[in-house]
């Protein structure tokens, strides 16, 4: 392996490495606010570069469909617990923040698809189909167990998992579909040449990160989430709620799900069961962190884009164990320094 070679494999491992490192960032979000190992991330990757990809060719995507599905499934469990409770005159303020952005998008993709959008006008109405989705997952899914067992909450995600994995093959066939690049050509650097597509998926990527970064530090809402991931009591009593954080944390985890498969269409070709595979690549950046550190999980993940890529070089069909295997000794070095403790009631 000579230089040119060797920094192709860093130049590739970099572009992958940085979308594990939004994935990463968005499981362990999840988890530190609401304990859930959200194991369908991947299927938000694989819904957005497909989604983006029916746009282009001027389809409406079966992601609407599926958006309209759970509005309704969420719209008909929120009447009940407006009626169960006795509260009807919330009950059309609930259903207007509940549903007007999910039927409101939905008409307009219908009518959008077909007159084939400009790229940056289908990336912003793949963002609009997908990032609902996630709110609207917690409200069904998650809420109601929101005081279970981690154990209970991850036997759950998988099965959310499985769900979205038959819808994705209803909804879009098991076909493969890829996405043009954003930006053709490149420059030569160091001998190497370096693609438009690996820099905006660096540019985003980074602006992303920074973005999340400034809403944490910086703004009510971001404080909330982290005074709900540190003590869920503790932010219950000063106000902040732990169910609008729990929707709040899965939109972002949409978010970045949309945008982690907009990015990576141009890259591969994505299939509908594409997104579990990925997510775990980001899910072991995520257990390098520890589930809890941002800044380690982003660089946990980087190291398995770099991983992937070197040993698809020497041992290409041997990659995705030796990039899987990477977990073994963290979670051994965790185990032996970590206290144990029963969970608490």
């Amino acid at each position: 392996m000579d230089f040119q070679i060797a920094a192709l494999l860093a130049q590739d491992g970099l572009t992958n490495g940085a979308i594990y490192a939004l994935l990463a960032l968005a499981l362990v979000l999840v988890f530190g606010v609401t304990r859930v190992i959200f194991v369908p991330q991947g299927e938000f990757v694989a819904f957005g570069a497909l989604t983006l990809a029916a746009l282009q060719m001027g389809k409406t995507p079966g992601t609407v469909w599926l958006l309209l599905g759970m509005t309704l499934a969420a719209a008909v469990l929120e009447s009940y617990r407006c009626g169960r409770a006795g509260t009807w005159r919330r009950w059309p303020r609930e259903m207007l923040v509940l549903a007007a952005f999910p039927l409101a998008v939905a008409l307009a993709s219908y009518f959008l698809a077909p007159l084939q959008l400009p790229l940056w006008a289908q990336v912003l109405l793949t963002f609009c189909i997908i990032t609902p989705m996630g709110p609207l997952l917690y409200r069904l899914a998650f809420q109601p167990v929101a005081e279970a067992s981690v154990l209970v909450l991850l036997i759950l995600a998988v099965a959310i998992h499985f769900v979205f994995v038959g819808l994705g093959l209803f909804l879009f066939g098991a076909e493969g579909s890829r996405t043009p690049p954003f930006g053709s050509g490149g420059f030569e650097a160091l001998g190497v040449n370096v693609s438009n597509q690996a820099l905006w998926v660096y540019a985003v990527s980074s602006a992303l990160i920074v973005a999340l970064y400034l809403f944490f530090g910086r703004t009510i809402f971001g404080k909330a989430l982290r005074a709900t991931a540190m003590n869920r009591v503790g932010a219950r009593l000063i106000g902040a709620s732990p169910n609008f954080a729990g929707r709040l944390t899965f939109t972002l985890a949409a978010a970045l799900g949309a945008a982690s498969g907009v990015l990576i269409g141009p890259i591969t070709t994505v299939y509908y069961d594409s997104g579990f595979l990925i997510g775990l690549k980001g899910f072991v950046g995520a257990i390098i962190g520890g589930l809890v550190s941002y800044p380690i999980a982003a660089l946990g993940a980087l190291l398995v884009g770099l991983l992937e890529s070197y040993a698809s070089f020497w041992a290409s069909a041997y990659k995705e164990i030796i990039v899987f295997t990477l977990i073994i000794p963290v979670l051994l070095w965790r185990s032996l320094t970590t206290t144990h403790h029963e969970e608490e009631e």
